[in-house]
């Protein structure tokens, strides 16, 4: 892909400019971002590029409240470059590729979740990255365990590899019981680098275990999904019920996010039927698309003390899936998939958590909301507001979009 490497050159490039020019690092970037938009595949796979350059670009926005930090003009590159990874995983299925876009997608974020506006906030960083790595090696270790034991036929190292690659996933977004990390730096950092940390690099470890699963799907699938069915809807209690008892809004955000990728978890015990997968991960890419666009405006908002309350109740009623904003579509996919492959236990789970999340939404909106002051973080929850609302006709071209991408690894 040409258009990748092209893009990845410009990004080099933004990052040495950065020492002189912020600006001028920042509009190469973007200019990189949309060279992204420039690929010769379907349209399918363009919307997908869309979406991943919407919420980076909206990253970029947050990134520009903050008035300096320790590596102003650098950010933007690191952003560009998860944006860059984002897409790229979606183009290929070699298995090597997919695992150094694994990697690729959370590198940057060990140096963003240090920054901030005074100093580098290293007591956080350390913790984030101890977390991230091993995630990282869980993820890796099972992925090749998998994929060897597919070639094998070896069922022993099967489980052990699909355990690991779970938890390894699991530690990497935030799941319970394997989220420690996510309330503690998610109410310690700077709330703009946990805008990315909590959007756009949640994307690519979700699109990887997809596509490692499929590729090395076996029976023994089915029985070991109970596996990740449990720790989906573990996430899913702790998540929500940390989030009703947090007091700093910061922690309230850290346990939703744990929730949401609890909901997002669950979509892969539908791997067990091939039948189903399209919907499942359509529901989940919506699932992570809505996480960012909330997250965004929720922590941009944060950061300085609040945004308009139409905007806020907007973002809030989306993430408890009020019809027909795009929070409904992505659990409506979830449930209808978990439905289909016979998981009805935990989409019944799903609907009582949605339930839970109600009040601990509605005071992040009532917390924040403040009167309209034009600035960046209302430019940016208006956007993301607006974002949210282009599901009023339902989204049929989301599901036919996540079947191409996701297609290609089945044939």
């Amino acid at each position: 892909m040409y258009e990748v490497l092209a893009s990845l050159v410009m990004l080099t490039l933004a990052a040495v400019i950065s020492l002189k020019s912020v600006r001028g690092a920042l509009l190469i970037c973007i200019a990189a971002l949309i060279m992204l938009l420039l690929t010769p595949l379907s349209i399918e796979y363009v919307i997908y590029a869309m979406f991943v350059v919407i919420i980076a670009l909206l990253n970029f926005a947050s990134l520009n409240i903050p008035k300096d930090t320790q590596i102003k003009g650098v950010d933007y590159s690191l952003v560009a470059l998860i944006a860059l990874a984002t897409v790229y995983i979606v183009y290929t299925n070699d298995p090597a590729l997919i695992l150094a876009t694994f990697v690729l997608a959370s590198v940057p974020t060990y140096i963003l979740v240090m920054t901030g506006d005074k100093s580098a906030n290293i007591s956080v960083g350390i913790k984030y990255i101890t977390f991230m790595v091993l995630a990282t090696v869980l993820f890796i270790i099972g992925a090749l365990l998998l994929i060897y034991a597919s070639h094998v036929s070896n069922e022993t190292l099967y489980v052990l590899g699909y355990v690991m690659l779970i938890l390894g996933l699991a530690m990497e977004v935030g799941c319970a019981p394997l989220h420690e990390w996510v309330p503690d730096v998610f109410s310690a950092a700077d709330p703009i680098p946990v805008s990315v940390i909590a959007s756009i690099a949640k994307i690519v470890p979700f699109v990887a275990a997809y596509k490692i699963l499929i590729m090395t799907a076996n029976p023994l699938i089915a029985p070991l999904s109970v596996f990740t069915a449990a720790i989906a809807i573990i996430s899913m209690f702790m998540g929500n019920i940390g989030a009703l008892t947090a007091k700093e809004l910061s922690r309230v955000l850290a346990y939703s996010t744990v929730a949401n990728m609890g909901y997002i978890l669950a979509t892969l015990v539908a791997i067990t039927n091939f039948n189903y997968i399209y919907l499942a991960f359509a529901g989940a890419l919506l699932q992570l698309i809505v996480n960012s666009f909330g997250k965004i405006g929720f922590f941009s908002s944060i950061k300085v003390k609040g945004a308009s309350t139409p905007l806020m109740y907007v973002l809030a009623l989306s993430f408890i899936g009020l019809p027909p904003l795009m929070g409904f579509w992505s659990k409506f996919f979830i449930l209808m998939s978990l439905v289909g492959v016979g998981y009805v236990w935990l989409a019944f789970a799903l609907v009582i958590n949605s339930a839970i999340s109600i009040p601990y939404y509605l005071r992040i909106a009532r917390e924040l909301g403040i009167n309209f002051i034009p600035n960046k973080a209302n430019a940016i929850a208006l956007a993301a507001a607006i974002l949210m609302l282009i599901t009023i006709v339902p989204p049929n071209w989301f599901v036919e979009m996540a079947n191409v991408l996701i297609g290609g690894v089945m044939r």
